[in-house]
């Protein structure tokens, strides 16, 4: 999602009002930014992780800044599905998402997610920010420091690399 990282990239600054060397909760500061590209295979889309996103937003660790489904059709088209009604029953679904959309999220950008997943399934691509480092932002921030790189290393990259360390 290279086109969606590139417009991602915010900088907030960290203020100390009262000059106690004491960190002010700024209302503007942002985490660092993330996302996930999840397939579905065959269009089964269960919602069984789904209690864990809210249980991860409810307890502050992150907070939902776009959240969409795409289908990709056998011939490879891909369309946009509406979060309210994801398995297509005309039964609402994903209501508590509804209104997740910040905007980062394009036509690109689903199709560039629906590249990652086979011909039949379906994606989930969700947008978060990491609430829970905020505060350690904000710590480097004023000391002089910048985040000024970030990433995530694949599951199944790390369990090679361990594997092969004999780890």
């Amino acid at each position: 999602m290279t086109g969606l990282t590139r417009r991602v990239i915010v900088r907030s600054e960290c203020t100390d009002s009262e000059g106690d060397g004491e960190m002010a909760q700024d209302p503007e500061a942002l985490g660092p930014v993330g996302y996930l590209v999840v397939e579905f295979p065959g269009n089964k889309m269960t919602g069984n992780g789904l209690a864990a996103l809210i249980d991860l937003v409810d307890a502050g660790l992150i907070r939902v800044l776009d959240f969409a489904f795409v289908m990709v059709e056998d011939d490879g088209s891909v369309h946009a599905i509406d979060l309210s009604d994801v398995d297509g029953d005309g039964e609402l679904d994903l209501t508590v998402f509804e209104g997740a959309g910040s905007g980062l999220l394009g036509d690109s950008d689903h199709a560039e997610a629906a590249s990652a997943v086979e011909p039949g399934a379906s994606a989930a691509i969700l947008v978060y920010e990491n609430r829970w480092a905020i505060p350690f932002i904000q710590g480097v921030r004023s000391s002089g420091g910048e985040v000024v790189a970030a990433g995530f290393i694949p599951q199944d990259d790390l369990v090679a690399s361990a594997d092969a360390a004999g780890l």
